[in-house]
């Protein structure tokens, strides 16, 4: 995987860490001050006579109402063609000019433009950039083709998991110990999730960012440790489930950016730091739901065709792989849904399209997607046993069973590596890796089955046999009958960088019914457990548990069920 590096400018006495953050020693001595600017300038592509390049510049002075942005090529690389900004070149020197539409810059505004070159020879980055005269720090860097910068961060490793411990959440695990019996699963590491704005400072006396990157150091001691974070606060999000809607409204990605992304990449940046092995989750449910609940499907929701219109969940999506991304030792998994969402024909393809169009947009590349995560924050079985998606029972096919219903896979084992097939095939990285979500979809207990059905149908062959119990794969809210799934367990298969805990077990996902709260978080008929269901699942009941609180609050029902009905069993 490739990474970036930060080029400080001789022009200022600099402060900076081992990443792209820097700040400039005030002259007056009054503290520091940050920089007047910066650029991300990313090589995308490069081939032996050309390449392209995006550029974006992030203002830091006072608003602008038009900006000129200069560097000069060491080498004899020539601008062919851009987009985004008029660009002209005079020798070595290059002005990129704004457009009559993106003149405006605000303070800690940024403006993105790229194009397209040509070069022989070498084709290193620019040292020194100017706006409107004055210097800007640079973060360089970018693609595939890149060789390792002996001065600058060490590479990532191709599987963060293997070789190092995982953080446990000191503030889940004394939940769970609280719990009886819970002390056998209370030392299980799990993901911390920033849901909202004030989760990164620390909200309602929960530890915030740096509290727990700061006890994930500890807890590492002299070896190898990977913390978990969960970066979901898309404006509009989870346009299909009110449970999950966050705070931020559905054309506030200026907010997103500025109030959430930033700040996050920020404290990661922080060279104390630099030592964790830190993965990301990238905002969970939100591109497979611009694929599956948009347009004509029975299945679509207005507020996601919002979405997809206003393009915020791509442009988020992008933002933030290319904000983490620039810091070297930050793993970034974007959330690729579920077989019992994803696995169908008419949606395989598209989702994966839709993840490489996100993770091109607003300066980031693929190279800043180390991999995907499947199952997050679901019960999807990690692998069915008693069928197969080849099985034929009384002349039909495992695939026609209303269970089934024409999905391609059948657990999600099978569907993640198939879908890490198609990832690659759509331009991602050959060596990317899948995690899967094992927190809940474990299904132990007495209704464990323990062979195939009868064979008098394809529904009594596959309903028989089949260990994830509900009443249907497109339930998701506090599922009854789940169990703890296998534990956290670094490259457990072929393409699987690790099997997690990324949503802490016992933690809620939608309140039973409508609870006031200032998280932004609304009452979702599916978390009632007497809802009778709706297109997306196919009219089924809810399948949910009762008397659940809001979610991400402690369900110590839930989490007790969980525990009764783990498999692996727990001992």
């Amino acid at each position: 995987m490739s990474r970036t590096r930060t080029a400080l400018l001789a022009a200022m006495a600099l402060v900076a860490g081992a990443t792209g953050t820097a700040f400039a020693v005030d002259p007056g001595g009054a503290g520091i001050a940050a920089v007047p600017c910066t650029v991300d300038y990313k090589i995308q592509n490069q081939w032996s006579t050309g390449f392209t390049a995006a550029v974006t510049l992030t203002n830091n002075s006072a608003a602008k109402s038009s900006w000129s942005l200069k560097w000069s090529y060491a080498g004899n690389q020539k601008v062919t063609s851009g987009w985004n900004a008029k660009i002209s070149q005079s020798g070595a020197a290059v002005t990129a000019a704004n457009e009559t539409y993106n003149g405006q810059l605000a303070t800690g505004g940024s403006v993105s433009f790229g194009f397209q070159g040509s070069y022989s020879g070498s084709n290193a980055i620019p040292a020194t950039f100017t706006l409107d005269g004055v210097t800007c720090n640079v973060d360089g860097g970018g693609g595939p083709t890149d060789p390792p910068d002996p001065g600058g961060p060490s590479t990532r490793v191709n599987n963060p998991y293997e070789g190092a411990k995982v953080y446990v959440n000191p503030e889940w695990s004394a939940n769970a110990a609280a719990e009886p019996g819970g002390s056998r699963v209370s030392g299980q590491p799990t993901g911390v999730w920033l849901d909202r704005i004030a989760a990164i400072n620390g909200a309602g006396g929960k530890m915030g960012l740096r509290d727990h990157l700061d006890e994930a150091l500890r807890q590492k001691g002299s070896g190898e440790l990977v913390v978990q974070f969960v970066i979901y606060n898309l404006p509009g999000r989870d346009c299909s489930a009110l449970a999950s809607n966050g705070e931020l409204k559905a054309d506030e990605i200026g907010r997103y950016k500025t109030e959430y992304i930033d700040p996050i990449k920020a404290i990661l940046a922080d060279p104390k730091y630099a030592s964790l092995r830190i993965v990301t989750t990238v905002e969970i449910d939100s591109l497979p739901n611009l694929v599956t609940n948009t347009g004509s499907r029975p299945t679509a929701v207005p507020q996601c065709d919002v979405m997809k219109a206003n393009g915020n969940y791509v442009k988020g999506v992008g933002y933030a792989l290319n904000k983490l991304g620039d810091v070297p030792n930050v793993y970034n998994y974007v959330d690729a849904g579920h077989h019992g969402w994803i696995g169908w024909d008419d949606n395989f393809g598209p989702t994966a399209a839709i993840m490489k169009e996100a993770a091109t947009a607003e300066g980031a590349t693929v190279n800043d997607v180390h991999g995907f995560i499947t199952n997050t924050a679901n019960y999807s079985a990690l692998k069915e046993d008693n069928f197969t998606i080849n099985d034929t029972v009384a002349g039909k096919s495992v695939r026609e069973s209303k269970w089934v219903d024409w999905n391609r896979y059948v657990d999600e084992l099978s569907y993640a590596q198939g879908f890490r097939n198609q990832l690659v095939s759509a331009g991602f990285d050959a060596n990317i890796g899948m995690l899967i979500d094992t927190s809940r979809n474990g299904w132990g207990g007495a209704a464990r089955p323990t062979g195939p059905g009868a064979s008098t149908s394809v529904d009594t062959y596959v309903d028989g046999g089949r260990y994830d119990r509900r009443l249907n794969a497109g339930n998701w809210c506090n599922q009854a009958g789940a169990g703890l799934g296998e534990r956290p367990k670094a490259a457990p298969a072929a393409g699987i960088d690790a099997y997690v805990w990324m949503k802490p077990p016992g933690e809620s996902d939608g309140a039973s019914k409508q609870i006031p709260n200032d998280e932004g978080k609304g009452f979702d008929r599916m978390c009632d457990p007497t809802y009778t269901g709706n297109p997306r699942n196919n009219n089924n009941m809810s399948g949910a548990l009762p008397d659940a609180p809001l979610s991400g609050k402690w369900f110590s029902a839930q989490f007790r069920q969980l525990m009764q009905n783990a498999y692996p069993p727990l001992s």
